[in-house]
């Protein structure tokens, strides 16, 4: 992640596993990044840092989706201006909204961002992530 981060360019990335230690010991041995506890929405998802910048976090898959075999994966985001609006493209160019936007706010109700997930036509999924007004920053560190 570089601090010239353009619209329209991977921004973030996430990490669902069911085994979260399991993969912060891989990435710190692997690449020396480290990871951090951090609240956000009620629950708890760990940022990933690299060079002290945070480049993503990683959350625990639910009891659920480890149930239907949901394995680990990572989901990239892309740096959108608009959020509302890269959603409707999504959907106008025959792409599908999976999980619709939403705010991620710090435990004191700060905005950090707004992000959505969809499907492209070829059915890979991808994220979109509006930075927050208050922090317009494209350099990944919240």
């Amino acid at each position: 992640m570089s601090d010239t981060t353009k619209l329209g360019g991977f921004f973030w990335f996430d990490l669902a596993t069911p085994d979260v230690g399991a993969a912060a010991r891989f990435y710190e041995e692997m690449f020396g990044w480290t990871i951090r506890e951090q609240r956000a929405n009620g629950g708890v998802f760990n940022r990933l840092s690299h060079g002290g910048k945070d480049i993503g976090s990683v959350y625990r898959l639910r009891e659920q989706a480890i149930a239907n075999g949901v394995p680990a994966h990572w989901t990239p985001y892309v740096l959108v201006a608009d959020l509302d609006d890269a959603a409707r493209r999504t959907v106008a160019c025959g792409g599908e909204v999976l999980v619709r936007p939403f705010a991620v706010n710090d435990p004191s109700g700060q905005l950090i961002a707004r992000i959505a997930l969809v499907r492209d036509t070829v059915g890979a999924q991808i994220g979109l992530w509006e930075a927050s007004g208050g922090d317009a920053r494209s350099d990944g560190n919240r």
